[in-house]
This record gives structure tokens, C-alpha cells and sequence, in this order.
């Protein structure tokens, strides 16, 4: 008599590989692909490429303006940092970028500017456009490793200077604390915002005032950082013998 044994046997083997053969096909079959989310930004470190970095909260508006170059201003190195228009708006750009402003714009050209204004009230320009000749200077910022522009380079040096005049307009800092002031004439008088509110009463358009200073006058303009500031006649001091100017 044949012994069952052995059929029985063989099945439950045959019944134990199929069941780990159906496991690992259940196994290799394709998952759907999870979706992967972005990690959150970290404060100081740029984003992965292909993750567009979420837009900033506090840009202020691209502005534009239109006026007539009515004079250019310096600083008190002599580089040309801007002009005011017609109308008086105050228009800054990069002092390194002197040339380029004064190669494509001229005293009197209307010009169509776009950037961004501050809390003063002034207009940092990123792009100006000659509205009759087409030529446009662009804010560029200068190249890693370049050397900073030598003190004074871009006019006769710095000189010990005098100004005295009425107040045409008030300079700000990008804050809108004022540091400064633009006399009638187009001399630039540079303050510190800190000494500008000890002198609240002739910081403002209509004073007149007097300083002394150092910086440079050139065919743009004048400019001076004054190292004393008052009314005429009444110059305060305002840094100690030893102490270096800002």
C-alpha cells in the first residue's frame, strides 16, 4: 500500500513557495511616488535650485518718476551720487557709478527714472533713461574683489571748505532720519543723523546755516562733510581734535 506521506509532504512545500513567491510580487509591485516637499527656509542660507524662495515681506514698490536734470549733486569724496529734478525730487545713485550717470545724462535732459523710494521721500534710482537719446545707466553693484574707490578720486581731493546759504532741501538717511543738508546754491552740507536732531531748528527747508568741513568741489558740485555746523556766525564744533570724521 502506498503511503500518503510523501503527496502530502510535497504539497505543503509547493503551498509555502507560492505563498513567499506571491509575498515578494506583492512586494516588487510600484508604489506612487511621494511628493516631496521642500525643506523651510533657513535664515542666511540661499535656497536649492529648483525651489523659487518665497518673495520678500517688507520690498517696497518699484516706483517710477519723470523730470528734467535740474543739477547734479556730490559727495563730499567729489563723485557724483545723484541729482534733483525740476520739481525737486532728489534722486540718489551709486557714487561708484559716477562716470557712467554723468557719460549718459546732462544737465537739463529729461529722464525717466525707476526704484524705489525711502521714508524720506528720496528715490534710490535703479534705472535711468535719457527720454531723447535713449541711453540708460543701470545700478550695477561692483564686482567681487574690486578694489574700493580711492578717497577723492573723483575730483580734486579732499579740502578744508566753508558753505553758508539757505536750505533748499533736507537729506535723509534710508530710514528717513534726516543727515544732511542741500543748500540753494546745490552745496551738499553732510551731517550725521545723530548731530542733525541736536540742529532741528536749522535742519529744515528755509534755514539759514553755516558750516566747515572737508570735501571736494568740482564742476558737478560741492560737497563737505562739516565738522562744524550752526548759523552764520555761530559754528558749533562737532567732533574733538583727535576724533576722526565719519
Amino acid at each position: 500500500m502506498q503511503s500518503t506521506r510523501y503527496p502530502s509532504l510535497r504539497i505543503a512545500v509547493l503551498a509555502a513557495v507560492l505563498t513567499a513567491s506571491a509575498g515578494c510580487a506583492a512586494q516588487t509591485q510600484p508604489q506612487p511616488a511621494a511628493t516631496p516637499v521642500p525643506p523651510p527656509p533657513v535664515a542666511g542660507v540661499p535656497p536649492s535650485p529648483g525651489v523659487a524662495p518665497p518673495p520678500p515681506v517688507d520690498a517696497a514698490p518699484v516706483a517710477t518718476a519723470q523730470g528734467k536734470v535740474a543739477r547734479f549733486l556730490t559727495n563730499p569724496d567729489g563723485d557724483v551720487d545723484g541729482f534733483m529734478t525740476d520739481d525737486g525730487t532728489l534722486v540718489h545713485f551709486p557714487p561708484h557709478m559716477s562716470a557712467q550717470l554723468t557719460s549718459a545724462v546732462r544737465r537739463g535732459d529729461l529722464v525717466q527714472v525707476s526704484g524705489r523710494r525711502d521714508e524720506g521721500g528720496s528715490f534710490a534710482a535703479q534705472r535711468i533713461t535719457d527720454t531723447q537719446t535713449g541711453r540708460q545707466v543701470i545700478d550695477e553693484p561692483s564686482m567681487p574683489g574690486t578694489p574700493p574707490m580711492p578717497r577723492g578720486a573723483g575730483g580734486a581731493g579732499l579740502s578744508l571748505l566753508s558753505a553758508q546759504g539757505q536750505v533748499a532741501h533736507v537729506t535723509t538717511a534710508p530710514r528717513g532720519e534726516p543727515d544732511g543738508v542741500i543748500l540753494s546754491d546745490g552745496t551738499v552740507i553732510k551731517l550725521t543723523p545723530p548731530v542733525a536732531q541736536q540742529f532741528a531748528t536749522l535742519v529744515r527747508k528755509g534755514a539759514t546755516v553755516s558750516a566747515q568741513g572737508y570735501g571736494a568741489r568740482n564742476q558737478y558740485g560741492t560737497a563737505l562733510q562739516a565738522t562744524a555746523f550752526g548759523s552764520p556766525g555761530n559754528l558749533t564744533p562737532l567732533y574733538e581734535r583727535n576724533t576722526p570724521m565719519p
